[in-house]
């Protein structure tokens, strides 16, 4: 009797083929998520609105999430994605560079810009010109002491932190201005209904200051000389000193726009409370903490050299939608305390994922 052929089968090739075909279609799809920031964003964002919906839906908020819930909170993206691209545009010259005064600046220009319009008379779009100025100039003096000083950015916006924010509780004893004309200001941050009465209202700070705001920063970092340099020193300063970059200039330049969006934000904030308060960008946990979480989230590297204009915007709406569903679900002081909890585990967990992407694809701007 002639021998059997006992040995085991040979696998099916396509099957094989298919299982390695999903996952290097898995593989694609991972890296494209840890590389395309923006997308990432897009999908966290779906997955919120999709769960804040289906809680609102069986009751278990204290309030409604709808479309008009969404497009009222709007009115909390403006200062927080303003002041988000200023942190950007400074943490992309490199070495650490950080702006942790951007909240005491807005205190302080907004009582600047209380005085210049509701004290002493000047017309509005020269109080805000103004405003502009001189959140440019305390920008300069962080610039300054970085740049030309070599001042470690973490302690020399520290210093000016407290600086600035001590001068805005001194410059008129403590007290906000609220005069009429500053209280006429309110007007700037009423939602306005865009299109039609049967959609919810946009908060008229979007186009005034929000949009305007992006669509420049956007033109300076990518079309314009200027976001080459802040890319090319934040990538690898030694290569753009040998350029021809002036990296003391870059630098310093960073920090006076910084400060001048600071200063807008400062604008942004007397017309949201309709005064000029001393405490407007140093109240709670102020607006640097948020700031900061919102540009590392959107993929901004703390490293330098890495970052985008949309990844902000996407991060800044992010940030505030899922600040308004942990109120509507921890109310009172409860829900502040989880605002905070959650800010701080998207820092960490935005900067471990920022490392950990560009270790392992390489990105280098």
């Amino acid at each position: 009797m002639s021998e059997q052929n006992t040995a085991a089968p040979a696998p099916d090739t396509t099957l094989v083929v298919q299982s390695r075909s999903e996952e290097t279609r898995m593989a694609a799809i991972i890296r494209t998520l840890l590389t395309r920031r923006e997308l990432m964003l897009v999908v966290a964002l779906i997955v919120l609105l999709i769960v804040m919906f289906s809680l609102s839906a069986a009751g278990v908020t204290n309030g409604p999430f709808n479309g008009r819930a969404m497009a009222g909170n709007l009115i909390n993206v403006v200062p927080l994605a303003m002041l988000a691209l200023a942190e950007m545009i400074v943490i992309l010259t490199g070495r650490g560079s950080i702006d942790l005064s951007v909240g005491s600046m807005v205190s302080l220009v907004s009582m600047v810009f209380g005085f210049m319009y509701g004290v002493w008379g000047m017309p509005l779009w020269t109080s805000i010109i103004g405003a502009v100025v001189v959140g440019g100039l305390l920008g300069a003096v962080n610039g300054a002491l970085v740049a030309f000083l070599g001042f470690p950015p973490l302690i020399a916006t520290l210093a000016t932190y407290y600086a600035y924010w001590s001068l805005a509780i001194v410059i008129n004893d403590q007290q906000p201005i609220s005069s009429p004309e500053i209280q006429e200001l309110y007007d700037t941050a009423r939602s306005i209904p865009i299109f039609g009465s049967g959609f919810p209202s946009i908060p008229a700070g979007v186009f005034l200051f929000l949009i305007p705001t992006v669509i420049v920063v956007w033109y300076l970092v990518n079309r314009a000389p200027l976001g080459r340099r802040l890319y090319a020193v934040g990538t690898n300063d030694v290569a753009a000193k040998w350029a021809g970059i002036d990296l003391v200039r870059t630098r310093f330049t960073a920090f006076v726009l910084s400060g001048a969006i600071s200063g807008l934000v400062a604008v942004v904030t007397v017309g949201q409370f309709a005064s000029a308060r001393p405490d407007a960008g140093n109240a709670g946990s102020g607006m640097a903490l948020p700031a900061i979480t919102i540009a590392v989230l959107a993929g901004v590297a703390i490293t330098g050299g890495i970052g985008k204009v949309s990844g902000v915007v996407i991060a800044a709406l992010l940030v505030t939608w899922l600040n308004a569903g942990i109120l509507l679900l921890f109310p009172g002081n409860h829900g502040t305390q989880f605002q905070l909890l959650a800010l701080g585990v998207l820092l960490v967990g935005a900067a471990l994922l920022n490392g950990y992407t560009n270790r392992k694809y390489h990105i280098i701007g």
